[in-house]
């Protein structure tokens, strides 16, 4: 109870006080709204003004045409925005509105630039719309505020398209360059692989193969002309006997009768077929031969009658046409042979030149495999490379079309800047609120701050708590009625006082209201 009742003496106390200084607290706080008032009027108005844009996604398909669909809006914005804020676009805005012309006669024009740039700018990204970011400037006329915002807005959707555009044909330019560069170096590497081919065509690896075959068949070819070539030595060697034999006989028996003379030879032939079909087979061509010969004289010794001694002398007498026929024959035969040899040899030398060569040339297949591995080393690579730089040529160029076309994405103005009404800095009622605040503020601490300076005892506990002697009567202050009379009269005019005071107050923002320089 005692804690409770401590509590109450200490909340009468300061309402008290409180109420004792309440003309001292009125005072403040009308001096406060005074100081508000003033300070609202001296202080220069700031208005913004705000403008929305958008990105908007190009409307070709992008991942067929475009090259950076993907790309934050936060980059594009910084990019953009370097050149919206650079020195050269800020300076004709400001050449353009007038603006600052105190200050641009006090500064360099680059300190007014990047005042401008840095305190009166500003774009940032609402993330909360999307790609959606807004380009705001603070100045103290609201339209040309507006003006401003506008032409700040519609510098970011042409530098955008212009950036676009550059970039989209640097891009071209240079995947162009690259791609004429590649195609020049793999022209180059086809030329020296077509002439290196070309000049060691038949030892490249990929004819081993066709050259092993050929190589074998030649040397099928070679032996069978060098078994040709030994049989047609042994028959020319025959032959050659048959013709000394019968040239022998023909110088001997010149005057013997014909028809002894054709079964003489019709022997000899059969024996000489004979030893023939010992060695060979008889599809043989010097069996085909003896064979005919023999056929022919025996037809000869057929046609010719039985031999007698008149038709021996009478034959005697006669030349011998039929040895001579003979002996004509195996000379032709002969000659025959010597022509195939001299055939079958050039073909056997022939063949054997060719074996040296394919051999010569499936000798060299390992190193021609070598050198032209080291030549198309790099040639995949350098392939795919110019694929590579080929598609992206293509892409590039069909980009930089949708940007000459204006089709692909780009910046579009939403909420053009509006005519700001209010100050952004010098809000009336944001002052006078403030000022309130202080003026109550700043009169409760004067309060507190005279109590704290009384030494005075206010009551008879602090009387008592201070000397430690219980106080036995306690008299009244007494007031004359005179003096209350002047006290009246006192509190009446500080009323009076303040009600004109705080009357004046009201009718001058009243009237600056009505005038246009306050704005609420």
């Amino acid at each position: 109870m005692n804690t409770e009742q401590q509590q109450l003496d200490v909340v009468k106390k300061y309402l008290n006080l409180f109420f004792s200084w309440h003309k001292l607290i009125i005072g403040c706080l009308l001096s406060a709204l005074t100081v508000g008032i003033f300070i609202y009027l001296t202080t220069p108005k700031i208005y913004q003004s705000t403008a929305s844009i958008i990105y908007q996604q190009q409307k070709i398909n992008p991942s067929k045409l475009s090259q950076d669909e993907e790309k934050r809006i936060d980059e594009m914005v910084n990019t953009v925005t370097q050149q919206v804020t650079s020195r050269t676009s800020l300076e004709k805005i400001i050449q353009e509105f007038n603006l600052y012309p105190e200050m641009r006669e006090k500064m360099p024009i680059e300190d007014v630039i990047g005042k401008m740039r840095t305190e009166h700018i500003r774009i940032s990204v609402q993330r909360t719309k999307g790609n959606v970011f807004t380009v705001s400037y603070q100045g103290p006329d609201p339209r040309v505020v507006m003006r401003v915002t506008n032409a700040l807005a519609s510098k970011f959707i042409e530098e955008n398209l212009r950036v676009r555009e550059e970039r989209a044909t640097e891009t071209t330019s240079y995947v162009q360059d690259e791609l004429r560069m590649s195609k020049e170096s793999l022209d180059k590497k086809d030329a020296l692989m077509r002439d290196y081919k070309l000049k060691y065509y038949n030892e490249m690896p990929d004819q081993r193969q066709s050259n092993m075959a050929r190589l074998n068949a030649l040397h099928e070819q070679f032996q069978a002309t060098q078994t040709n070539i030994h049989t047609l030595e042994q028959t020319r060697l025959l032959v050659s006997e048959q013709l000394a034999s019968q040239r022998g006989r023909s110088a001997s028996s010149g005057s013997s009768s014909s028809a002894g003379a054709v079964n003489n030879d019709l022997a000899e032939a059969r024996k000489n077929l004979q030893g023939l079909m010992a060695r060979y087979t008889p599809d043989h061509p010097a069996v085909k031969r003896a064979e005919s010969q023999v056929q022919q004289l025996e037809q000869e010794a057929a046609s010719r009658p039985t031999v007698t001694r008149h038709t021996t002398e009478k034959v005697a007498v006669s030349p011998p046409s039929s040895k001579g026929a003979i002996t004509g024959d195996f000379a032709i035969q002969l000659k025959e042979i010597e022509l195939n040899l001299k055939n079958l040899r050039d073909e056997s030398e022939n063949l054997l030149n060719q074996i040296k060569t394919y051999q010569g040339w499936i000798d060299t297949t390992p190193i021609r495999e070598a050198e032209w591995v080291a030549l198309t080393r790099d040639y995949n690579e350098l392939r795919k490379y110019y694929d590579t730089l080929l598609a992206q040529s293509l892409a590039a160029s069909a980009a930089e079309s949708i940007e000459m076309r204006q089709k692909g994405s780009q910046f579009k103005l939403v909420d053009p800047a509006y005519l700001p009404e209010k100050p952004m800095q010098g809000n009336f009622l944001k002052i006078i609120m403030i000022a309130l605040v202080l003026g109550v503020a700043g009169g409760l601490g004067s309060v507190l701050s005279i109590d704290l300076m009384d030494t005075s005892f206010k009551n008879v506990q602090e009387l008592e708590s201070f000397l430690n002697i219980p106080v036995t009567c306690a008299l009244p202050l007494i007031v004359l009625e005179s003096e209350q009379q002047k006290h009246k009269k006192t509190a009446v005019l500080w009323y009076c006082g303040y009600a004109a005071w705080l009357l004046l107050l009201i009718s001058a923002a009243v009237a600056l209201w009505l005038r246009g320089t306050i704005i609420i």
